[in-house]
């Protein structure tokens, strides 16, 4: 599967805002957008007008990094999110945070989404009593999602636990720390997704 391996606060930095990409740092002054908050490259500070289709292009790119999704997943959520009752872009962002390796990163059983997926693929999350390694299951409400006793001691889930108090827990999760398990109360709702993003420029880029 391709994926990304050049600097991701690079990419912060070309989509002019915080992804959180590199979990517990982007919460410190070491965060690269705090400190050049302009796009990468010799050009990077110059203003450059923008026009509709690429306003929408990059508020696209922007939520489609900041999940690490490729652009056929996305494309594919889309359709789904488009064939669902209900508003198209709330859909779309519900999809996105109710994939497992979301919600283990929303729940604090990581650093960041990249992470997440990492120790999903490894085995470390058993999802309903069942041992899971595909991160882009969709959950429902009332799944229970834990981490398999002898993987408890992993530094970076340690780590993670203890950095959930400056993100915050999502009103449609519940989290037992002390078990290291957590559950979906909910689907999410648009007033859950804190983060900047303007979902209807997605709808009217894939709209024309």
């Amino acid at each position: 599967m391709a994926r990304y391996t050049e600097a991701k606060c690079r990419i912060c930095r070309r989509e002019a805002g915080k992804l959180f990409l590199k979990g517990d740092r982007c919460f410190t002054d070491k965060c690269a957008y705090e400190r050049r908050p302009y796009a990468p490259g010799m050009h990077g500070r110059a203003r450059k007008k923008m026009s509709d289709y690429a306003v929408q292009l990059r508020e696209k790119q922007k939520v489609r990094r900041m999940y690490g999704i490729l652009e056929a997943q996305f494309h594919d959520y889309f359709v789904e999110a488009d064939r669902q009752h209900g508003v198209t872009g709330t859909n779309l962002l519900r999809l996105l945070e109710l994939r497992l390796d979301n919600v283990i990163y929303r729940m604090g059983f990581s650093n960041s989404r990249n992470q997440a997926r990492q120790l999903v693929r490894h085995g470390v999350f058993v999802l309903n009593g069942h041992k899971v390694t595909v991160p882009s299951l969709q959950l429902k409400p009332g799944d229970t999602i834990t981490v398999r006793e002898k993987n408890r001691k992993i530094p970076v889930i340690m780590e993670a636990q203890e950095v959930i108090a400056r993100r915050g827990l999502p009103a449609w999760l519940e989290v037992d720390g002390a078990n290291f398990k957590g559950t979906v109360k909910d689907r999410p709702v648009r007033e859950d997704i804190q983060f900047p993003i303007s979902e209807s420029l997605i709808v009217e880029l894939y709209s024309k």
